[in-house]
């Protein structure tokens, strides 16, 4: 008997079942049939936020920013490059802060841009402030194998 993964298609929101042996990076969503992993973070509200990190058992790395924000802009495309690097081992999300208050506050976002990776539901590293697509590549891994 073979061992999936669950990963929440980016295009639609619906829980997949993967082989573990199976490449995550070739594999396209049951419901929609999009591809599964893209290269490019997925912009997610609320509900689309509480769905990744509750239903995925893959990493999620999140941006918290807002399009006021100078140095969020200017993250943008560093956050686009790290996740052609990262994926399909971590799901790269976008958190417009102003169109999720409530989320914002229940996660405690004091200062944007913020990276929260998240696994298993849970929080398990942050970093507020602007950074290269290398920073955050090496921020997210070196977290990763810490925990």
């Amino acid at each position: 008997m073979s061992t999936t993964r669950q990963i929440v298609c980016g295009h639609c929101g619906r829980i997949n079942r993967l082989p573990a042996e199976r490449a995550p990076q070739d594999a396209r969503c049951g419901a929609c049939h999009q591809p599964m992993f893209t290269g490019r973070p997925i912009e997610v509200d609320e509900t689309g936020f509480d769905r990744h990190v509750a239903s995925s058992d893959i990493p999620v790395l999140v941006d918290v920013w807002a399009p006021w924000c100078g140095p969020c802009r200017a993250m943008a495309p560093m956050f686009e490059r790290a996740a052609q690097q990262l994926e399909p081992g971590v799901r790269l999300l976008k958190l417009n802060s102003d169109n999720a208050p409530a989320l914002s506050s229940r996660l405690h976002i004091s200062g944007i841009p913020t990276l929260l990776l998240m696994r298993g539901g849970r929080e398990i590293a942050r970093q507020s402030g602007a950074m290269d697509a290398r920073s955050i590549v090496a921020w997210t891994e070196a977290n990763l194998t810490r925990t």
